[in-house]
């Protein structure tokens, strides 16, 4: 609203909420900061677990940063935004996220000290920028090289990443599978997940997951009297239906004698066998269809000893193209030999109560998977979010070839750096570069919170291990002293690390430069929209969302 002459101007329309300035930031770094803290406790092989109940009933247990914000159903907008850092390192590195949300918070509340000393928002931002471009240099400096070939140490990547996950009491098991995985499919130095498929079934133990060299289809073979197990098969891909096709137009047929109606029915036949026929003459003994197969076709299919499969997804189609160097064909009666994939086995198996297929021991395979096995829905959930982190990881550490010791390492020496880095600045910027060393700390802290270790004692361990010039010095949870995490055998791609700060440290200069916040109420109490102020997580505190208990 604004004054013109002493009459009031509606600028906004009625029933729209406005807040501005110091109470606007204090929003929404208040709203912020409620969602790094509300995943802190997860962080580490100590870290502990969440319960969430959704609409539904439905229950997650989980310690994955990324799943916990994802079903928290999160309303306010700031708060938003710290979830899609989430998402956006788990899209990008697969592991992190918690590390990176609880430093952008560490952040945010630095940034909220600095603007109480009237620091304008701006200059933070700026300081903010320089450490984090100063970051990325060190962490280059730190960082050692890696290459597919050194499989112990990827094995150690990927263990770092399930530890402390409900796949953490098998890490060694899973670990070897993800490992397996990303180097059957890693081609000229670029590793594409989708190539990865992951079956779970609950049932045994987690130790009795196993990689697949090929595919695993949660299919079984449609005709009882087919074989249940082929050797040296040769695989026809077909993504079109099975059976005789029917007219695009209406088409009415006149039959007016049995002998016509028989004579139409032994043409449908023999159509059908002719496919049949086309198929064997091909030499194909395992037919996958994308689409439906005739029922006289299974018929004929199985008298010839030949396994059919149907409505296999498209997906799986194209994993199995790669994982057996088929063809995929539009049309059954184009099958040429040279179409073929192989395979040295298919076998139906029972697990569990299920029937899956297996297409195993192909020669180059492009496309795995990995079966995964657990006790309960729940643990075998976590499992997969487990594996597929670890699987994240491992393919980062071979791309970018570099990795970094775990453990807070890295954040200890940053921060040391950084704080050498600010005395050369000079300015208010030199604060604000202060603010974000004392934040990357966060990370070391929160490991030791985490084990119940006293985090003012692990922290001054550790900075003096540092100084000292022992740089890939961490903490070692287990016995609350600082430790050398290579020999350890705590080691993180470099990726997870530049990827969380760069995330962290843009998703906090948006909010700080956010001074008015206008949430339009369409119309009145219960129509929905943003809640006066917004609606931190948990609900709205006592006295408001820019106020403090």
């Amino acid at each position: 609203m604004a004054q013109l002459g002493g009459t009031p101007i509606l600028i906004l329309k009625e029933g729209t909420e406005r807040r501005k300035g110091r109470e606007a930031q204090s929003g929404n770094i208040a709203a912020a900061k409620a969602v790094a803290e509300s995943v802190r406790t997860t962080l580490g092989p100590k870290g502990m677990d969440k319960m969430i109940v959704d609409s539904m009933g439905d229950v997650t247990i989980t310690n994955d940063g990324v799943t916990i914000l994802k079903e928290m159903d999160i309303e306010h907008p700031a708060a938003k935004m710290m979830v899609e850092v989430a998402k956006t390192q788990d899209d990008e590195v697969g592991d992190g996220t918690t590390t990176a949300v609880i430093f952008a918070g560490a952040l945010l509340k630095g940034a909220e000290e600095l603007i109480d000393q009237e620091i304008h928002p701006t200059v933070i931002a700026k300081g903010y920028k320089m450490a984090s471009e100063k970051s990325y240099e060190i962490l280059d400096g730190m960082a050692k090289d890696i290459s597919k070939e050194d499989e112990e140490l990827l094995n150690k990547i990927a263990m770092t990443s399930l530890t402390g996950k409900g796949a953490g009491m098998a890490s060694d098991p899973v670990a070897g599978l993800c490992v397996g995985a990303v180097k059957d499919i890693e081609e000229d130095g670029e590793v594409d997940l989708d190539n990865v498929s992951i079956e779970k079934k609950h049932g045994k133990g987690i130790e009795d997951s196993v990689l697949v060299n090929g595919m695993v289809i949660d299919k079984e073979v449609i005709h009882p009297d087919m074989p249940k197990r082929v050797n040296d098969a040769k695989i026809a891909l077909i993504d079109s239906a099975f059976e005789i096709e029917k007219t695009e137009i209406d088409a009415k047929i006149q039959i007016t004698t049995p002998e016509q109606m028989q004579a139409f029915l032994s043409e449908e036949d023999k159509m059908l066998k002719d496919m049949v026929n086309k198929i064997i003459s091909a030499g194909v003994n395992v037919l996958f269809c994308q689409k439906g197969i005739d029922d006289l076709a299974q018929h004929y299919l199985a008298k010839e000893g030949v396994v059919a499969i149907r409505r296999v997804k498209k997906s799986d189609m194209e994993k199995l193209s790669r994982a057996t160097g088929a063809k995929i064909i539009t049309n059954a009666e184009g099958v040429m030999e040279e179409d073929l994939g192989e395979a040295g086995l298919v076998e139906e198996r029972k697990i569990g109560d299920d029937k899956m297929l297996f297409v195993e021991k192909c020669k180059n395979p492009k496309s795995v998977s990995i079966l995964l096995r657990g006790a309960t829905e729940h643990v075998i959930d976590e499992l997969e979010r487990g594996a597929n982190d670890a699987l994240h990881v491992v393919a980062a550490a071979v791309e970018d070839g570099k990795f970094l010791p775990g453990g807070g390492a890295p954040e200890t020496e940053l921060s040391l750096r950084l704080r050498e880095y600010a005395s050369t600045v000079g300015g208010r910027e030199q604060l604000a570069i202060e603010s974000f060393a004392k934040a990357l700390e966060v990370t070391p802290r929160t490991l030791a919170e985490n084990a119940g270790i006293d985090p003012i004692d692990a922290l001054v361990e550790m900075r003096s291990a540092h100084e000292k010039g022992n740089k890939t010095y961490g903490l070692d949870v287990y016995t609350g002293k600082a430790k050398d995490m290579l020999e350890e055998g705590v080691i993180e791609p470099l990726r997870i690390k530049t990827q969380a700060i760069s995330a962290a440290s843009e998703v906090t200069t948006m909010i700080l430069c956010i001074d008015d916040v206008i949430s339009s109420k369409g119309g009145g109490p219960g129509a929905g929209g943003m809640p006066p102020g917004g609606m931190p997580p948990g609900g709205m505190p006592p006295g408001g969302m820019g106020e403090e208990d």
